[in-house]
């Protein structure tokens, strides 16, 4: 059987990919976009650059000429090493969608960083939304760290988060406040 070969242009970084598992929904954060010729089968295959690195798995058609694929970083590295040890990952789950976002210019020097994580959904019922988190909330920590692009909060829900507090705390309305969320462990049905 032979291989093939495509090549293109990643033309988005940071995306976002809705997905359905049975009666669940969420999001993978920080996904490629590419306009890779990707055609349905092809999932699982290697995104790679000019110099033959892989840097992310081809993961879904979006589109006519619209390909999405999952960065290779430190979270994928870290599901790697799970899946070896454990045969399994175990999630933590929030239930809010962000996106990377400017943070407001008074702030930018105290927070010394200019951008954090704009909430535009909370799903009804998830932690996220038992502690309060609204849409258009500006996250700015996490686990008191800083949140300044989507693999920051992924990267903080593995196993030890499920059933831990996390404190957050969110730009609102131009008020900090600060919320305690409480993540359960995300179960596909």
């Amino acid at each position: 059987m032979a291989g093939s070969v495509t090549a293109g242009v990643v033309s988005g970084l940071g995306r976002s990919l809705p997905v359905r598992s049975g009666s669940a929904a969420r999001v993978i954060e920080d996904v490629i976009q590419t306009d890779a010729a990707l055609n349905p089968g092809n999932s699982g295959g290697a995104l790679a650059d000019a110099r033959s690195h892989v840097v992310g798995i081809n993961t879904a058609v979006a589109g006519a000429g619209l390909g999405l694929a999952v960065p290779i970083n430190a979270t994928t590295h870290r599901i790697i090493a799970a899946l070896m040890h454990d045969g399994r990952v175990r999630r933590a789950y929030l239930g809010l969608v962000s996106v990377p976002s400017p943070v407001p210019a008074p702030l930018v020097e105290r927070l010394r960083r200019r951008t954090a994580m704009r909430v535009v959904q909370v799903v009804p019922g998830s932690p996220a939304d038992a502690a309060g988190v609204k849409a258009g909330d500006l996250v700015l920590t996490a686990g008191r760290r800083p949140v300044d692009d989507a693999q920051s909060l992924q990267r903080l829900l593995f196993t030890e988060s499920i059933g831990a507090d996390l404190p957050l705390t969110v730009l609102r309305n131009g008020a900090m406040v600060d919320v305690i969320a409480l993540p359960t462990e995300l179960v596909d049905r």
